[in-house]
């Protein structure tokens, strides 16, 4: 039944991204969707590491600036093929994040947020001192991405490429979250020395799902620097982690498709309230503060528990 409810979910998320463009009156809310669309291929492949396996990062943006860098700086001062450069991207992102995930995965509770969140910050200081190859606080152009002789151009290319990563994304997430991977997650994250008790090795699932979210967050990365004109250290900061994470706590940890809702939410909200300027901030924190106080467990899993009771 998960099987079916799996390719259910699938099929009726690639109907609604096949219909929405036409939806659209302009290729404003074309970017718009384009931009949640890169936050939920991050926040899903977070959510794995945050809602299954219950490791907070709050330095995850770091590994996208990494991919997005990475890309940038092959691209534009040694002629690399966009593809080549996003491939190196994510391979260099999966070795610092197997390299790290070891030591800092041992610690728990708000040690481990702590060491998440200085990786986040020494990748942005790095980012932003390096001028000479970043281009520091002004940031670096990639140019187009080109496939195959095809150059991207304009927000509807660009849509239909980030639509068609999110689903494979999902796809690889929900066969991850349903195989026996996944239900050692859940045991990790229900209780480590459990889990211990009845064989699972903590520690290689911890680092292979640490690596897993990073990778993605890389891949997600090197595309969007070739979307954005100018690549700039904002993308790779504590703030970006924050919003990621907060993303994912929205939407329901544990839910890949509360991952995909958190992201865009949070990332369409703010471009209607931008007839209220001043009150923005205020807005979104009472939206967030409802939220936690009357779904603690996230929007889509209490919308789905609603419906169960409704039914039952």
């Amino acid at each position: 039944m998960k099987g079916v409810s799996r390719w259910a979910g699938l099929g009726a998320l690639a109907v609604f991204l096949a219909v929405l463009p036409q939806a659209l009156p302009n290729n404003y809310y074309v970017d718009i969707a384009v931009l949640a669309g890169f936050n939920a291929i991050i926040c899903v492949g977070l959510n794995l590491l945050i809602g299954y396996a219950g490791q907070i990062s709050l330095g995850h943006a770091g590994f996208f600036g990494l991919g997005a860098y990475s890309s940038a700086v092959l691209v534009t001062h040694h002629g690399w093929s966009p593809v080549l450069a996003l491939l190196a991207g994510a391979v260099l992102v999966g070795l610092i994040a197997f390299a790290i995930a070891r030591p800092i995965l041992k610690l728990k509770g708000h040690y481990l947020a702590m060491a998440t969140l200085g990786i986040g910050i020494i990748i942005s200081i790095v980012i932003n001192t390096e001028a000479g190859v970043t281009g520091g606080p002004d940031g670096i152009a990639a140019g187009p991405f080109t496939l195959g002789g095809f150059t991207l151009q304009g927000e509807r290319d660009w849509y239909w490429v980030v639509a068609c990563l999110l689903l494979l994304t999902i796809w690889l997430a929900t066969n991850l979250v349903d195989s026996p991977v996944g239900r050692a997650l859940r045991a990790l994250h229900g209780s480590e020395v459990g889990a211990e008790v009845v064989g699972v090795d903590t520690t290689r699932y911890k680092v292979m799902v640490f690596v897993v979210s990073a990778v993605i967050a890389s891949v997600a990365g090197s595309l969007f620097a070739h979307y954005v004109p100018q690549l700039t250290p904002t993308k790779a900061d504590f703030f970006k982690s924050i919003e990621l994470v907060t993303m994912v706590v929205f939407g329901g940890m544990a839910s890949t498709f509360g991952a995909l809702v958190g992201a865009a939410f949070l990332t369409t909200l703010p471009q209607f309230l931008t007839v209220f300027e001043d009150y923005e901030p205020i807005i979104l924190g009472g939206i967030m503060m409802g939220t936690m106080i009357f779904m603690p467990k996230g929007l889509v899993p209490t919308i789905a528990a609603f419906i169960q009771r409704r039914r039952s």
